[in-house]
């Protein structure tokens, strides 16, 4: 038996319409993209969003929770999903309430196979960008977290923009002890300068304060 590799993307097509669901899963699959269906936005919540880059192709209307309903519940709940809508009943208001809710795309019914490959490439690389930020922010928690409390403090007064020697009066300390415990700060988070350490502190939400 063959074990089958995990896949590294996925779309989650959700329409009430079953020859449009298998249509599109031969479309992505075509492509070597993992692909679920859904009959319903409940389906999907039920079987909850993949751990990987993924995208939903969401119809507008769907028995029960309208695709644009189910758009407003994911973001209330926080699940950033990119999604690429399609309809065969689409409107201007409609259009633009989804792509200001943050929507990559909006096709209608009939579309070519190419434009809604190119709007779903969008889609799972804008997750992929997403992902990839979340990834490095909680890096930067982990690396401060792991500064010890001296640390932290030079890591909020550095960021702050004090010198050695200001912080050396705020800690009581000498500014070659300064110099030590900030040239190891400085290491345990990478940053190689006082740029990069507000950027850090502003990114993991560390307010840097005098």
């Amino acid at each position: 038996m063959i074990n089958r590799l995990p896949p590294q993307q996925m779309v989650l097509v959700v329409d009430d319409d079953e020859s449009m669901r298998v249509a599109l899963t031969y479309l992505f699959r075509s492509m070597d993209l993992d692909v679920k269906v859904f009959k319903s936005a409940a389906d999907v919540l039920d079987a909850g969003i993949p751990d990987v880059p993924c995208c939903l192709v969401l119809d507008i209307r769907l028995p029960g929770v309208s695709g644009l309903d189910f758009q407003e519940t994911l973001a209330k709940t926080g699940l950033d999903v990119p999604i690429v809508f399609i309809t065969g009943h689409g409107d201007i208001p409609m259009s633009v309430r989804a792509m200001k809710a943050g929507a990559v795309d909006f096709l209608t019914k009939p579309f070519r196979d190419q434009d809604m490959l190119d709007a779903v490439m969008r889609a799972l690389a804008k997750d992929r960008e997403r992902r990839d930020a979340l990834g490095a922010v909680a890096d930067l928690r982990r690396r401060y977290e792991s500064l010890t409390p001296r640390q932290t403090e030079l890591f909020v007064l550095v960021a702050a923009g004090l010198m050695n020697k200001q912080i050396a009066g705020r800690l009581q300390v000498s500014e070659v002890t300064v110099k030590i415990h900030r040239g190891i700060m400085m290491k345990k988070m990478a940053a190689r300068s006082v740029a990069d350490l507000v950027r850090m502190a502003e990114a993991i939400g560390v307010k840097a304060g005098i």
